[in-house]
């Protein structure tokens, strides 16, 4: 399996990795909260969601806040993530301008990951892939799916494609109606993570029923997860502490049973 190693933080190996959004609308309140949470010794990345913003469709002055938060931040990774409206953002954009802000921030700000949505177009998914890669940016495909949970062989076929799109970590997030669209979501997991992939995985089940999915990575082969400091920026968002706690707990068990 491989890892990606961002700072200090190796995605991939040990407990799942946690991540805590900066859902912010302004630059004062979004560098306000990058300090804070430069300062929690218990998440691991920064995901730094600029969808947010309310200057989330001027690319020069997003840009330039990207460089502010990681100086603001300097101990913890960011992930810089523009999620659309159409997959449950707080902002809508078109494909060209979606393209154009990414290629600001890897240009002219500062990532040490970016966050692409697989449903984009496809020509506009490869031009980013190759961009990050050639900026030394590691990418986290993404999919979410607000609405329902997909069959097991879809959830998969989906990873695979961001596999074969380039991504250096792979991400699902359904919303499940019942007990059995848990279990479709982690079965996706465990058959992609022991079959198909060589890299990293980020998958849950949003809501009250998808906490689990949130907590069992290490054992069905997800390899971070999302928690929150504050304000939640997907539902079923555990608060930093308890979720490390319960991760830690899960971590030493499996360890002392293998």
């Amino acid at each position: 399996m491989r890892t990606v190693s961002v700072k200090n933080v190796v995605i991939g190996a040990g407990r799942p990795k946690i991540l805590v959004p900066i859902p912010s609308k302004t630059a004062a309140e979004a560098l306000a909260t990058a300090q804070r949470l430069d300062k929690e010794d218990a998440l691991d990345v920064i995901e730094f969601r600029v969808d947010y913003l309310d200057i989330a469709l001027d690319k020069a002055r997003l840009a330039r806040l990207t460089l502010d938060v990681a100086n603001a931040a300097p101990t913890k990774p960011i992930l810089v993530t523009f999620r659309t409206k159409a997959e449950g953002g707080a902002t809508a954009i078109d494909e060209a301008s979606y393209a154009e802000l990414y290629a600001a921030i890897l240009q002219d700000g500062r990532a040490d990951l970016i966050d692409v949505e697989l449903m984009r177009d496809e020509g506009v998914v490869r031009r980013l892939v190759d961009a990050a890669h050639r900026a030394g940016v590691p990418v986290v495909m993404s999919n979410h799916d607000f609405a329902a949970t997909a069959p097991t062989d879809e959830l998969v076929a989906r990873m695979r494609r961001m596999q074969e799109l380039g991504a250096d970590i792979l991400k699902i997030a359904t919303m499940p109606l019942d007990a059995g669209d848990v279990l479709k979501l982690l079965s996706a997991t465990w058959v992609m993570s022991s079959q198909y992939t060589d890299r990293p995985l980020i998958t849950m089940a949003m809501a009250g029923k998808g906490v689990i999915s949130r907590l069992s990575g290490e054992l069905f082969g997800s390899a971070a997860t999302f928690g929150m400091v504050g304000q939640a920026s997907a539902p079923g968002q555990l608060e930093l502490q308890d979720l490390r706690a319960a991760l830690e707990l899960i971590s030493h068990s499996l360890g002392q049973n293998r």
